[in-house]
Formats: structure tokens, sequence, C-alpha cells
């Protein structure tokens, strides 16, 4: 049994069950989240039987570490993960603000934008939620390789755990986990939120749910789930296009679940949470980049409180789309914003090693 899959109540009732006092339940729940130990040996405060009986019940590692790839630039770092059962997946870790550590990639838009969080520094951890994902987005080398099966709440969990190991080594923490790895998180909602509320834990891991973000392809049902369970948690839907058959073309997602109902469901989410919602979009040349369709988005996103988060398009193998330029990024933005839409366009990460926004494809090559 792996141990991240516990909650505090389920690690309670087998330490009751294995007549040991409750508080020893809370000392591995702290040990686990507070303390980042990652083996029984760790747990000094325990009897050494309590410990070698963890060590013959519980996986501490549901994963071994195939590889890593650090970026030329430093400021990322990607690491494969193989599962028991052979599956793999991707993870990564993105350094922001620390300019005298590392050099500012090129970057194709206004060097105001490529520098968004200089003066700041984040430890940002991309986290997969699904081996492969079934969405078939054709611009995402995930949704190339297809579905194989959901992770679990504590292989979710691990992942941030594996990192948050890896920066306590080197003095630092993790500031913002996003789930937008590889797999649509909200197609394996359960074990996603589970694995939220374990980080999330006051008494264990305590990461504040303001600096969680899930992001989606739009699955409606769930976008009102979520907006009625009332989470902090941030919430980002990837559009990617303002009409319904060019949407389709890029997002098999949208012959189920169209643009117009995604919006909606997006005004319901603002309207329970009063929280923003931001829209994703990948900025390809020539298909989704031209002020006429960011006017055409800010039509359809206007009176909605929400934020435009553009990055042009990363490189896959299996799509022939290619990425905006830097004069066509600005006009996009601009349009957005003439129109009263916020928009950032972010800086790509990583994309040396194939761990930017849509690359993951747990390549063992």
């Amino acid at each position: 049994m792996l141990i991240y899959d516990l909650d505090i109540a389920a690690l309670e009732k087998i330490f009751n069950e294995w007549n040991e006092p409750a508080y020893r339940a809370k000392q591995v729940w702290q040990g686990l989240y507070q303390h980042l130990y990652s083996s029984p040996d760790q747990f000094s405060n325990l009897p050494n039987s309590l410990r070698s009986r963890l060590a013959e019940e519980f996986t501490f590692a549901p994963f071994t570490v195939r590889t890593y790839l650090d970026s030329s630039d430093k400021s990322t770092r990607k690491t494969l993960f193989q599962l028991p059962d052979g599956n793999l997946v991707e993870a990564v870790l993105m350094r922001y603000g620390d300019p005298a550590d590392y050099p500012s990639p090129p970057s194709p838009l206004p060097a105001a934008e490529g520098r968004r969080g200089e003066g700041k520094k984040r430890r940002t951890l991309c986290i997969s939620t699904q081996a492969g994902c079934a969405m078939g987005c054709v611009f995402c080398a995930t949704g190339q390789m297809g579905f194989k099966r959901n992770l679990s709440s504590g292989e979710i969990v691990a992942q941030a755990m594996y990192y948050a190991q890896m920066l306590k080594e080197q003095g630092e923490t993790v500031t913002n986990i996003v789930f937008m790895g590889m797999g649509e998180p909200f197609h394996n909602y359960d074990n996603v939120m589970a694995a939220v509320d374990r980080l999330n834990n006051p008494d264990g891991f305590k990461f504040g749910a303001r600096r969680l973000t899930i992001s989606t392809v739009g699955l409606v049902p769930q976008i009102k789930r979520f907006a009625d369970e009332g989470r902090q948690v941030n919430l980002a839907v990837s559009l990617h296009a303002a009409d319904n058959d060019e949407r389709l073309a890029i997002m098999p997602v949208n012959k189920k679940y169209n643009i117009d109902e995604v919006i909606e469901a997006c005004k319901y989410y603002v309207e329970r949470t009063r929280r923003r919602v931001t829209f994703e979009w990948a900025l390809i040349d020539g298909v989704n980049d031209s002020p006429e369709i960011a006017r055409q988005l800010a039509s359809r996103l206007k009176g909605l409180l929400c934020h435009v988060n553009a990055i042009p398009l990363n490189p896959t193998q299996g799509y022939i789309g290619g990425a905006t330029n830097r004069a066509r990024a600005a006009a996009f933005k601009q349009a957005l914003e003439n129109a009263g839409i916020p928009c950032t366009i972010r800086m790509r990460r990583g994309i040396d090693i194939n761990a930017g926004c849509g690359q993951l494809a747990a390549y063992t090559t």
C-alpha cells in the first residue's frame, strides 16, 4: 500500500487496528508532510518495531526515477518516473526569479513580458494526474500518446513530495503547484481532489489552496462540481479557439462540450466562487493568433471575471503547427486588452528538454 494514498483518518484507523496510540499516526503524518521524510528509517521519534512495520506494510516511493533532464539555462528540470506497472509519467520543476543564477532564455516577446516574475523567487511544480491522456488535443504530446491510466491520489502527491524533498536539500521550498502535466485532471477528478486536500491539509504539508492551480480542457460537469465545492484552488481552462469549428479541429473535446457550454460553466464558477478564471491559449502561427480572433474571443468573454494566459505553441512531434512570432503575439495581446480583457504572454520554458506546456510524453530517449 502506498502511504501517500492515505489521508490522516485512514492512517489513524490503521494505527488503531495495530493497537498503536493515535498520536503515532500524527507523528507519521507530520514526518511525511512537514519533515518530508521519504523512508521509515527517518522517523527517529518512532520505536524500531513500528518503523519496521511501516517498512513492511507501506510503500514510500511509488515510482523509480528513470532519468531527469535540466534545461540549458538551468531554470527547468524534467523528471521521468516509472510506476510499478511500467507506465511512465513526467513532472517538471521550474525556477523563477533567479537572474543571477541563470541567463534569461531568448523570448519571442517584449522583454518586460519575458521577465515576468523576476525579483520574486518561485519554485513551481508541474505535476501529472494521468499516464497519457484521453482528450486527444492535436498539438499536445500527451494527447498524441493516448490514455494509459489514472494516477492514484498518492501517486499525484508523491510527485510533489519528490521535488519538495529535493528543494529542501537545497535550502528551498515549493511555492506553487500546477496540475498541468500529463493528463486531464478533471478526468481523474476524485483522485486529484484527494491529492489537493492532502497537500492543503493544515496539519500536514500546509500548502495554500491559492498556490494550487488545476487546468482542464473544459469538462463542463466537473467545472460546475468544482464550483459547488467552493475551493480556493485556481482554475485554468484550455480554450485555444474562439470558434467551435476551429476548436473542434484541434480539441476533440469540443464535440461534447463546445465553447458556449464551457464559457457558461466558467460563468457559473465565477458566480459561485467570486474567483477569476484563467483561459489558457497556445498561440499557433496563422491559426489562432490574429487580432481578429482576439476580438472574437473578447466578445465571448465580455463581462466575465477572467484573464487570458497565452503562450507561443511549444513544438511536438505529432503536430506540424508552429509558434506565433513576437509581433503577432504582441498584436493579439493588444487586441484583447483594447477590448477590456487582460492578457499575459507567458515565457516559454524548458523547450530544449521537451518540458514545456504540451510537450510531456514520457519519452525514454
